[in-house]
């Protein structure tokens, strides 16, 4: 893959890698590229009963270079699959939330499915991340409650993005985080490999694992903190999984399953893994050691979910 501009347009290049028909009715740019803003339409959910699930854990495509679609895509296949929720979690910033708020207005129709607005905030970055195949840091997932949470949150990120003093390098600081959080407005995830509970447990093991849970409690709140399970098909996740649900078996905490989700539907994979090679500045090959083997990280519903964890009772419905 070269650097230059190709010879067709960037959009047609997208297209095409997402394997859709030319024309796309539902248009998939960001809302401020859009000619006409979305109409109303009728989303239609699956027929019968669902295994309730809302997806707490998701990036769209305002996760620059990383999520890899819209806010309505994400709004209307959450639909389709029956889910009872999903939250947008972009990193650092409510820059889709706009997007987020009008697909869920205009697409749902009878169907109700319910918003949560939330980010992932990126920890320790001593410098922007782009053209790193893995970025450094940590991440924090955090989830707003109600409007009070989103308002904190939000004021959070505009002060770290302030003195972070450079595009793409937020600077956080963990005890102003904490005092944000102490009226009980933000739930906080354990969130994916990146977040510090898994960084520790992959890195030192269940020990150290156990001690960064208990930081995430102290600064947060025990009732505000929630071990996240995720299932990429990796071949330690189960193993990993047990671990956690164990570790928070012994903290008295509450586990809950997602998706880690980066695009919509499964044949949505080959974009992403293309925009993970243009943000670490690698080619398709050189970046395929760090890219998961084939489509995992789409929204799944909710029967699919609980086969998923069905070893951990209760994780799957927790999230609704």
């Amino acid at each position: 893959m070269g650097w230059n501009n190709p010879e067709i347009p960037w959009k047609e290049l997208e297209r095409r890698l997402s394997g859709r028909p030319p024309k796309d009715p539902y248009g998939d740019a960001p809302i401020s590229r859009r000619k006409k803003r979305l109409t109303d339409e009728e989303v239609r959910g699956p027929e019968g009963p669902v295994v309730p699930y809302a997806e707490l854990h998701a990036h769209s495509d305002f996760s620059f270079l990383d999520g890899a679609s819209s806010p309505s895509a994400l709004v209307s296949e959450a639909i389709r699959q029956g889910l009872h929720g999903i939250a947008i979690t972009d990193h650092d910033g409510f820059y889709g939330a706009p997007a987020f708020a009008e697909a869920a207005q205009k697409l749902t129709g009878p169907a109700r499915l319910l918003t949560i607005y939330g980010a992932e905030l990126s920890l320790g970055l001593t410098k922007p991340q782009n053209g790193v195949a893995d970025p450094e840091g940590s991440h924090l997932l955090v989830l707003a409650r109600g409007v009070e949470g989103y308002r904190q949150l939000a004021g959070a990120i505009t002060e770290a993005q302030l003195r972070g003093d450079e595009k793409g390098r937020p600077a956080y600081d963990l005890d102003e985080l904490a005092d944000r959080a102490r009226a009980g407005n933000w739930l906080i995830l354990t969130g994916c490999r990146k977040g510090a509970v898994r960084q520790a447990l992959t890195g030192t093991g269940p020990i150290a694992a156990a001690r960064a849970l208990r930081d995430l409690t102290d600064r947060f709140g025990h009732d505000n903190v929630v071990v996240e399970l995720t299932d990429r098909g990796h071949p330690t996740d189960s193993y990993d999984n047990d671990l956690l649900a164990g570790i928070a078996r012994e903290a008295g905490l509450p586990t809950v399953a997602t998706n880690n989700v980066h695009y919509a539907t499964p044949d949505r994979h080959r974009v992403a893994d293309a925009l993970a090679a243009v943000r670490a500045r690698r080619t398709l090959s050189d970046i395929a050691g760090w890219l998961p083997a084939g489509p995992v990280a789409y929204v799944r519903s909710g029967e699919e979910m609980d086969q998923l964890f069905r070893r951990y009772p209760g994780a799957v419905a927790r999230s609704v």
